[in-house]
């Protein structure tokens, strides 16, 4: 349940896609902000979130919360955004109660900005536990620091290959995060 649901300015809905989500946005008054689709990219939901907070107070709301949905609900509670979901059951008896038969994201959407609009009793809200921020934050830091000993590994190769064969370093320079690149710089 949204307990703050009074305060919300904009209600935008999201139909989470694996590649690619569609939001709508409306006001408090059910006028339609935004329809856009949008790619699983976090530089690009943040830029929507920041663009519709000039029209105030945001809720964020998806159809399904976790897996494919799990980006859009991280970046906007790393924005601070109230989070909330739309049960599927819920979802399908409101989308019957639409005009149109026609199963699109855009509609999809649509209805679910709608819903959040003027049935907040129907959205389940999302926090994630502290426990699970500090075990995600612990991945995400042991996944870096995988990160930049890989890339300081390569780096070290390509210097040596540079040292000595510049002409060789040019061509398998770009190549080398290739397992049978690796593999036969080990052998010869």
């Amino acid at each position: 349940m949204i307990t703050n649901h009074a305060d919300i300015d904009v209600f935008i809905g999201i139909d989470v896609g694996k590649h690619n989500h569609h939001a709508v946005a409306l006001d408090r008054d059910g006028k339609q902000l935004l329809s856009k689709a949008l790619p699983q990219n976090e530089t690009k939901l943040r830029a929507l979130f920041n663009r519709l907070r000039k029209h105030g107070t945001l809720l964020v709301v998806v159809d399904q919360p976790a897996t494919i949905g799990a980006l859009p609900v991280a970046v906007a509670q790393a924005e601070s955004i109230t989070v909330a979901y739309l049960p599927g059951l819920a979802m399908r008896r409101i989308a019957d109660l639409h005009p149109g038969e026609a199963k699109t994201d855009a509609r999809d959407a649509a209805i679910i900005a709608e819903a959040a609009r003027t049935m907040p009793h129907t959205l389940r809200g999302i926090r994630v536990a502290d426990e699970n921020v500090a075990e995600l934050s612990m991945l995400c830091g042991y996944d870096d620091d995988l990160a930049k000993q890989a890339t300081a590994t390569s780096n070290r190769i390509r210097g040596l290959l540079t040292q000595i064969h510049p002409g060789l370093e040019t061509v398998i320079g770009p190549h080398l995060d290739h397992p049978a690149m690796l593999a036969l710089l080990a052998k010869y």
